[in-house]
C-alpha cells in the first residue's frame, strides 16, 4: 500500500499543493504543526497505520522532522516494520542501500545548517548588544516624548489628555518617566487636577 505524509507548518499555508507533489497513494496523513513540535497526531497515526510491504511517501525529509535524531527514529520505525521510505523531491527510497546512505547523509546536513543558523542568531544578538541596539518591541515613548511630555507636565497637562496625545496609558507614561528618575511622575495632576503624589492623602 502506498502511503502519503504532509505537513505545513503555519495555518496559512495551503497543504493541497504539497499533497499533489505525491504520488497516487491509497491513504494521506496530512496536519498543519511546526516540525520542531513532537507530538504530532497525523504522523502518529500514520506511523501507527503502516504495514510491512507499504511504502510512505513523503515529499522532503524536513516534512517529517527537524532533527537527525529524530529521523532516525522514524527510520528505524519503518525499519523494524519493514515499510520503505521514499522522499520525492531528494529522490530517497531507503529500499536500497544508496538510498539509505543519502537519507542519514542529508539528516545530518539538515541538523548541521540548524546548529549553524542558530550559532549566528546567537552572535547576531551578542553583536547587537554590544553595540546598545535595542531589541524586542520598540518603546512606546521615546526619549523625545519624554521630554515634551515633562515640559507639559510642567505647564499644568494632565496625564488623560497626554495619554491621550502620545496614544498610551496613562501608567505607561508614568512608567517610563519613573524608569528615568523623574520626579513628575510622582506629581503629576490627574484629570481632575489633583496630584497623585505620595503626600496626598
Amino acid at each position: 500500500m502506498r502511503v502519503g505524509y504532509a505537513r505545513v507548518s503555519a495555518s496559512d499555508q495551503n497543504i493541497t499543493a504539497q499533497v499533489l507533489r505525491l504520488p497516487a497513494c491509497d491513504r494521506v496523513f496530512s496536519e498543519k504543526l511546526s516540525g520542531r513540535t513532537m507530538d504530532r497526531p497525523a504522523l502518529r497515526e500514520c506511523l501507527a497505520f503502516v504495514r510491512e510491504g507499504d511504502t510512505l511517501y513523503v515529499t522532503r525529509l524536513d516534512r517529517l522532522a527537524r532533527s537527525l535524531a529524530d529521523l532516525c527514529d522514524i527510520a528505524a520505525q519503518l525499519e523494524r516494520r519493514r515499510v520503505a521510505l521514499v522522499v520525492v523531491d531528494q529522490a530517497i527510497d531507503t529500499t536500497t542501500p544508496t538510498g539509505m546512505l543519502l537519507f542519514h547523509v542529508l539528516g545530518a546536513l539538515a541538523q548541521f545548517e540548524v546548529s549553524i543558523r542558530r550559532e549566528q542568531q546567537q552572535a547576531g544578538i551578542a553583536y547587537a548588544r554590544e553595540h546598545g541596539v535595542h531589541l524586542g518591541r520598540r518603546p512606546s515613548l521615546t526619549v523625545e516624548d519624554l521630554a515634551d511630555i515633562r515640559a507639559a507636565m510642567a505647564g499644568g497637562t494632565t496625564l488623560d489628555r497626554l495619554a491621550a496625545r502620545y496614544r498610551c496609558s496613562e501608567r505607561t507614561i508614568k512608567n517610563h518617566l519613573r524608569a528615568v528618575g523623574d520626579a513628575a511622575a510622582r506629581t503629576a495632576p490627574d484629570a481632575s487636577g489633583s496630584s497623585t503624589g505620595e503626600g496626598s492623602h
